[in-house]
């Protein structure tokens, strides 16, 4: 536990507003179409991508753990980086050693259960509001990788494995993450649903970003990962640019107030 005669430090994460969520879907896609691209457009191949982007994301890392308050746009890079390593993890197991997606999506279903059970016991609490020590920031990205990760496989599973398709799969995952916000109004514990929709959001943004590259032979609309990604990243830029500026920070009505668990 912290310290109570510690100075208070400022929490590392941003505010949970609209622009939050959609920031967040539109970096799942990016790590699904900046994925691809990078392995099989500018031929990288997965095993030099996942190394590239590993070495990428340390540098960002670096940076936001020596950030001490919270910068957006080294946030944002970092999840970004995190959510293009966690996809390549999934696709190398599943494409490169043939490690099935049930096992994939088991293995990092378990992960992401110990990382909160490991965070819980040090810290007695998930939230992220409260994200202001070396070690409980640790414990946040542990959870982040686990979650693209899982959701990859778990995007994969659905809409490969089991016949989904893109199509149904967006709108699949962007029924379940209806049915959390139903929840959350309801009364549901706040923390919980929170990260609930922060795994869902990965398969989605995933299923999203197959839909818009594919060819339309299979199912997509043929749009390719290189115009994705840009227009991604633009939306991404512009949002961020946006968080920067003075008042606009996470105090509209469009807030979710996550509430500490017991």
């Amino acid at each position: 536990m912290l310290n109570a005669t510690a100075p208070a430090r400022p929490n590392k994460v941003p505010a949970v507003t609209l622009v939050f969520w959609i920031i967040k879907l539109l970096s799942t896609t990016v790590g699904e179409t900046g994925a691809d691209y990078l392995a099989v457009n500018a031929g990288f191949g997965q095993f030099v991508t996942v190394a590239m982007m590993a070495a990428a994301l340390a540098v960002a890392a670096v940076l936001q753990f020596r950030a001490r308050r919270c910068i957006p746009a080294v946030y944002w890079l970092t999840v970004i980086l995190v959510s293009i390593v966690g996809t390549q993890i999934t696709d190398v197991l599943t494409d490169s050693l043939g490690v099935s997606l049930y096992a994939s999506t088991a293995f990092f279903g378990v992960a992401l259960a110990l990382v909160f059970i490991g965070w819980y016991r040090c810290e007695r609490t998930l939230s992220i509001r409260s994200i202001d020590s070396v070690r409980r920031e640790c414990f946040y990205w542990s959870a982040v990788l686990c979650t693209f990760a899982l959701g990859t496989a778990a995007g994969d599973l659905a809409t490969e494995a089991w016949g989904l398709g893109f199509k149904f799969g967006v709108l699949a995952f962007g029924s379940l993450i209806g049915m959390v916000l139903v929840a959350w109004h309801l009364g549901a514990n706040a923390v919980l649903m929170f990260w609930l929709a922060y795994i869902l959001t990965r398969p989605l943004g995933a299923a999203l970003g197959d839909l818009l590259t594919q060819s339309p032979d299979y199912g997509g609309m043929g749009l390719g990962s290189t115009l994705t990604s840009v227009i991604f990243l633009a939306a991404i830029v512009a949002l961020v640019a946006l968080s920067h500026l003075p008042g606009t920070r996470a105090q509209a009505a469009s807030n979710l107030p996550l509430k500490e668990l017991p």
